[in-house]
C-alpha cells in the first residue's frame, strides 16, 4: 500500500505528539521510552523532587504522590500523578537518575508502594522548595523535609 507523503507527516506529527506523554505507548509501541511501572514512576519523582537529600524527604514526596492518587481530582495511578504536566520537576519521566540516589529511591519506593506513609505529610498533596513562603492564606504548612515544605490547601473559613 503506498502512502501520501501527507499521510506520512500526519503519522509521524501523530507520533511525536505520543512520545510526549511520557511513558505511554502509542497503537502498542512504545517511543522514546518503555512503558514504565508504577515504582519506576515513583522512583523518579521521589528522586528528582527531594533532591536526593534523605529517605525522609523521598518518604513525604512518594507520599504526596499517593495522596493525589487517592484523590478524585488527580489520575488514579501513580504514573499518571507524575507525569501530569507543570506538577513535578521538568523531565522528571524522562531524565536519567545518574547517581547513588536512585537506590535509596527504589529502596523508599518500595515502602510507599507497601503502604508506608511520612505521618508528618497529613492529607498534604502539594510541595515547593524549603525557605520560600507564600502569602497565600489557603496554604497550611505541615512539614520540611527533603529540601522542600509540604502543604495542604484549605478553604479559609
Amino acid at each position: 500500500m503506498f502512502l501520501s507523503t501527507r499521510s506520512i507527516i500526519r503519522f509521524a506529527a501523530l507520533a511525536v505528539a505520543a512520545t510526549s506523554l511520557g511513558g505511554c505507548s502509542f497503537l502498542g509501541m512504545n517511543f522514546a521510552m518503555n512503558q514504565m511501572s508504577e515504582k519506576e514512576c515513583l522512583m523518579r519523582a521521589m528522586y528528582f523532587e527531594s533532591n536526593r537529600s534523605s529517605a525522609e524527604g523521598m518518604l513525604a514526596v512518594g507520599t504526596v504522590v499517593m495522596n493525589r492518587m487517592h484523590d478524585s481530582r488527580y489520575p488514579k495511578t501513580v504514573c499518571g500523578v507524575v507525569g501530569q504536566k507543570n506538577q513535578f520537576a521538568q523531565g522528571v519521566l524522562t531524565k536519567p537518575m545518574t547517581d547513588s540516589g536512585a537506590v535509596l529511591a527504589s529502596q523508599v519506593a518500595d515502602q510507599v508502594l507497601r503502604g508506608q506513609r511520612h505521618p508528618g505529610v497529613q492529607n498534604a498533596q502539594h510541595f515547593h522548595t524549603a525557605g520560600l513562603r507564600f502569602p497565600y492564606n489557603n496554604m497550611f504548612y505541615v512539614l520540611e523535609a527533603g529540601g522542600n515544605e509540604f502543604y495542604e490547601k484549605r478553604s479559609v473559613r
